[in-house]
């Protein structure tokens, strides 16, 4: 009777050569951050669209005397006047959610700069208004975005989305 090949103790090695489990550990995070930028998309109720005959959204720079927050949920939370419920703790990003009179908002915090550009980049299918720091972001009504901008510095946002682009007139 033929042996099987013994179990290697070693962790096995995906397609990118990343280790399966860590793979699949930064999967389930991109799955979260999806899922919480959904929810924040649709919760927009469609406030702020931009029209077809806008101009591109701008970038609004940080108040010139704005001091930029530590990149920590709890510390933003503070800043913004909330006590964050943690609801994503991962290697690759913080997340917690506020819950205040004005409204709900996620803050977001990231251990590396190359995390966050990750999470911007998938929030850029979504669209919305993001007020963006270092190493952190905040997802909210754009109303509150403009408050917390004043308190925490960063700059705000409009990711695209990836919905039908509006028709243009023809030359005819």
């Amino acid at each position: 009777m033929p042996q099987q090949p013994e179990q290697s103790e070693q962790p096995q090695q995906g397609r990118t050569g990343r280790n399966l489990t860590t793979a699949r550990r930064m999967r389930d995070v991109v799955l979260a951050a999806t899922l919480v930028l959904l929810a924040t998309a649709c919760g927009n109720g469609g406030e702020d669209e931009p029209s077809a005959n806008s101009a591109p959204p701008k970038m609004a720079a940080a108040p010139a005397a704005g001091a930029v927050a530590p990149a920590k949920v709890e510390v933003i939370a503070n800043l913004t006047g909330c006590k964050a419920n943690i609801r994503v703790e991962a290697e690759e990003l913080r997340e917690g959610l506020c819950h205040t009179k004005q409204g709900d908002y996620l803050i977001t915090t990231f251990p590396e700069e190359r995390y966050q550009q990750t999470w911007l980049e998938t929030a850029n299918m979504y669209g919305g208004r993001y007020l963006v720091g270092t190493r952190w972001v905040v997802a909210a009504k754009p109303k509150m975005l403009e408050q917390f901008r004043a308190k925490l510095g960063g700059t705000i946002q409009q990711m695209r989305g990836m919905g039908p682009a509006a028709p243009t007139p023809s030359a005819s």
